[in-house]
């Protein structure tokens, strides 16, 4: 009886479970149904989420910056490579004065692989501002976009909607997120699955608008290349959906929004990279953006039916090209027009066009055009301002290409003062008028006279002195075309540098006059002069040998010095060796009166007589110290030699600080190996000296590994470490035994042990390697090689004094440097 009552306790005890359990998973089927549809679970989640992913900008540069490492847009707008352009700029004295900060939770998202979640700029470009942060260059890309989601047209929209994303803007659900439409992630993935079973199987996306705008924006190169990408494109987009709220309704709206702004269509010769409706149309078929919309905005009409269909279907065929935008839109057009034909008979069966508007879109052939035209024509004077800009930030952010430029995310405040720089522009711009040059005097005797003034450039140049240094306020020219006369032209002994030099000397000579004029013959013969001081030597032997000694008479008699024009000689200057020449060769073979010279503006006979003028002041000068060169007992020799030593090893620091920055330690030691013919003793130099607290099992693998047939046994490669062991030879020795600079093996050293130092350390540091590389030098029996480095210092300063009797003489522009001088020591 007992047995009976529970077995039949517990056949009703196991049919009340089994509902409960059947009614708990129907109940867990729903919520999870109705979590798919309305995402309300995902919405409280990702906005709880978002909330913590916050960023704030801060004093200095941030200690934790998070960058992305891929992506077109991210590369295209400089984000990608914000850590090595403020590296070059921090290396040219720039400060990082402000940056972004991100928080805990977004720091350990980002280094998870999940894309910086924000509001991110559909339309962006260089802008440069002038010294009063007036703007006057934008660059905006993409050029042609929609401000609102109001200004796009319906039927654009719902066809692209139709195409990708149907469920988008269905506002049943306000919470939905758009990263996902589930019905269709599910499919793709059971064909991703029937594709391995059956290869030749069909297989589709299952890409919702959201996340097709995080893979073609910072997945590496546009693409998902695996299951991976396709989840975080989903989380990254899932994250970005809900920054604003668990309510996503304005949220969707601005994904169609960014979409059809944005959407990579392929590139375009003539225009580059093309991106967005707007420039697509424009790129592709030549059409004016703002006429397109006025055409689908309106309602079908038959008077405007055909030029309605033919819009619509050039628009329709940008989205239909965006899974394959370079084979579709850089053929022939065939293949792009079969598959919008296609997509059109399927809208107008789902009623999202009508048959005859589908009917007048099919008769239309779409035309793609092989490049987006010529560039209209432009006033080039217009944009001197701009080009300055650009050109010269382009050299600071070693962008090669001022299309990569115009394309970063970046606004600058220049020095240029651009209103200045646009009336000094309109001034030279009229000197091309007979009238101006008139009224300016330009068409007197030994000016223009009768010539076209047409024919003539003019590059003005205008900076302005400041407590920080000299600032570019103008920089222009009046040449129309896309060249600048200041930045690409080296101008080489003008003529109004030959003028000054010419003053200068005459200047000396009248000094000499008045100096020697009350002499005695006696007198004159008792002066001495050092042989390379010519001018004064000159004036001495004209005033004893000539009866007409004013002032006139040895004037003249200066002018019929006669000086070759020969471009075979070599001249050593503070920078370097430089031969110079004529800009009429017929003149090379000639000596001429330096007159002649002047009149013809013959290159080589000035050069000649600036070294004159310069050796002049070095010899003469008060307090000159152009006596070491004779005197190898002056205390200061030392001096000008250290000097010298400080000044050239700046420059070998500097080419081979150049050569090795970007360079890992392995990179820089092989880069240094490959320069020389490998020994043991090389080898063995080399290490000791880059990396002297390395024991001797280390040396056995660098001769092994870049002397292979070299087979040493233990004693040798003991004996090797020992005997070139860095204490055991100066750094000069060392070199010497390599055959390399010593200064590049010790900048192949420092940087190892040091990496990322900057310029400005690297010279600090090598101070001390830069004297002692020249120890040889100040030895008393290097007197002649002594001499040539004095000579290169006291040439300079020569000049210098040459520079400051142009100022003396008040030129106008006293204070500019005529190249061919600055090549003679400057």
């Amino acid at each position: 009886m007992i047995v009976a009552v529970l077995i039949t306790f517990w056949h009703v005890l196991r049919g009340l479970l089994g509902s409960v359990l059947w009614i708990g998973l129907a109940f867990a089927i729903g919520l999870g149904v109705h979590e798919l549809l309305s995402s309300e679970l995902q919405a409280s989640y990702f906005a709880t989420l978002s909330k913590e992913l916050t960023f704030a900008v801060g004093p200095g540069p941030s200690p934790s910056l998070r960058l992305p490492k891929t992506g077109p847009f991210d590369e295209r707008l400089g984000y990608a490579n914000l850590l090595g352009l403020s590296q070059k700029l921090t290396q040219r004295d720039y400060e990082i004065t402000r940056q972004a900060r991100m928080s805990a939770k977004l720091i350990d998202l980002v280094d998870k692989g999940i894309y910086p979640p924000h509001h991110e700029k559909t339309q962006a470009g260089l802008t440069v501002m002038d010294c009063n942060r007036s703007t006057f260059f934008s660059a905006r890309y993409p050029q042609r976009s929609y401000t609102n989601f109001e200004a796009m047209p319906k039927r654009l929209v719902d066809s692209l909607l139709f195409i990708e994303n149907r469920e988008l803007l269905d506002n049943t659900y306000p919470k939905r997120n758009p990263a996902v439409e589930w019905d269709r992630f599910g499919k793709a993935l059971l064909d991703q699955f029937i594709s391995l079973l059956f290869p030749d199987h069909d297989t589709q996306g299952g890409s919702t608008l959201a996340t097709q705008i995080e893979k073609y924006r910072h997945s590496p190169g546009g693409r998902t290349v695996s299951g991976k990408d396709k989840l975080r494109q989903m989380a990254s987009a899932s994250l970005r959906t809900y920054l604003d709220g668990e309510e996503t309704t304005a949220t969707r709206r601005r994904i169609v929004l960014d979409y059809i702004n944005t959407v990579p269509l392929a590139a375009q010769q003539g225009y580059g990279e093309v991106n967005g409706i707007g420039d697509g149309l424009w790129a592709w078929y030549g059409r004016d953006f703002a006429e397109v919309n006025q055409l689908l905005q309106q309602g079908p009409a038959p008077i405007d039916l055909a030029k309605q269909a033919e819009a619509y279907k050039q628009a329709l065929s940008l989205f239909v090209a965006e899974r394959r935008p370079s084979d579709l839109l850089e053929g022939k057009g065939m293949a792009l027009n079969a598959l919008v034909d296609s997509h059109l008979r399927l809208m107008a069966e789902a009623g999202v066009i009508t048959p005859a508007f589908r009917d007048a879109a099919l008769a239309v052939h779409l035309t793609l055009r092989s490049n987006s035209g010529s560039i209209p024509p432009t006033s080039f004077s217009t944009r001197k301002a701009a080009s300055t800009a650009r050109t010269h930030l382009s050299s600071l952010v070693d962008t090669s290409r001022l299309y990569d430029l115009d394309r970063l995310d970046l606004t600058v405040q220049s020095t240029l003062n651009t209103a200045l720089q646009k009336a000094i522009t309109d001034v030279l711009y009229q000197l091309k008028n007979p009238v101006a040059t008139k009224d300016a005097g330009l068409n007197e005797k030994q000016f223009l006279e009768n010539n076209d003034p047409a024919k003539v450039i003019y590059s003005f140049t205008l900076f302005e002195r400041s407590d920080s240094g000299n600032l570019l306020r103008v920089q222009t020219d009046n040449f129309d075309q896309p060249f600048d006369i200041n930045e690409g032209t080296k101008l080489d002994l003008g003529s109004t540098a030959k003028f000054r030099t010419l003053v200068t000397y005459l200047e000396i000579i009248a000094e000499l006059h008045k100096r020697f004029a009350d002499s005695s013959p006696e007198e004159l013969a008792k002066i001495e002069v050092d042989p390379r001081d010519i001018l004064t030597r000159w004036a001495i032997d004209y005033m004893l040998g000539q009866t007409a000694r004013d002032l006139p008479a040895i004037l003249e008699a200066a002018m019929d010095r006669p000086y070759s024009a020969s471009p075979a000689e070599e001249f050593f200057t503070g920078g370097g060796v430089h031969t110079f020449d004529n800009f009429n060769a017929d003149d090379d073979g000639r000596i001429m009166p330096l007159r002649a010279g002047f009149r013809n503006s013959v290159n080589l006979v000035f050069v000649r007589l600036m070294r004159d003028v310069v050796h002049h002041y070095m010899f003469q000068t008060p307090g000159s110290s152009a006596k070491l060169l004779t005197d190898s007992n002056d205390p200061r020799r030392q001096e000008y030699l250290a000097r010298f030593a400080d000044r050239e090893g700046r420059i070998f620091v500097r080419r081979f600080y150049k050569k090795y920055r970007d360079k890992n330690a392995q990179e820089a030691e092989e880069l240094l190996v490959q320069g020389i013919r490998a020994s043991g003793a090389k080898l063995a130099t080399i290490y000791r000296s880059i990396d002297p607290d390395n024991g001797i099992g280390g040396l056995s693998s660098f001769i092994g590994k870049y002397l292979p047939d070299g087979q040493l046994n233990e004693a040798e490669m003991k004996t090797l470490f020992e005997k070139y062991a860095p204490e055991k030879f100066p750094l000069g020795d060392r070199g010497y035994i390599i055959g390399v600079h010593p200064l590049e093996l010790w900048m192949v050293g420092f940087l190892r042990k040091h990496p990322g130092s900057t310029e400005a350390q690297i010279l600090e540091a090598s101070a001390d390697e830069r004297q002692a590389v020249y120890h040889w030098l100040y030895t008393t029996r290097r007197k002649n090689a002594q001499d040539r480095r004095i000579l290169s210092l006291l040439e300079v300063e020569g000049f210098l004094e040459v520079h400051r009797a142009w100022q003396r003489l008040g030129y106008p522009f006293g204070s500019l440097v005529p190249s061919y001088a600055s090549a003679l020591g400057s």
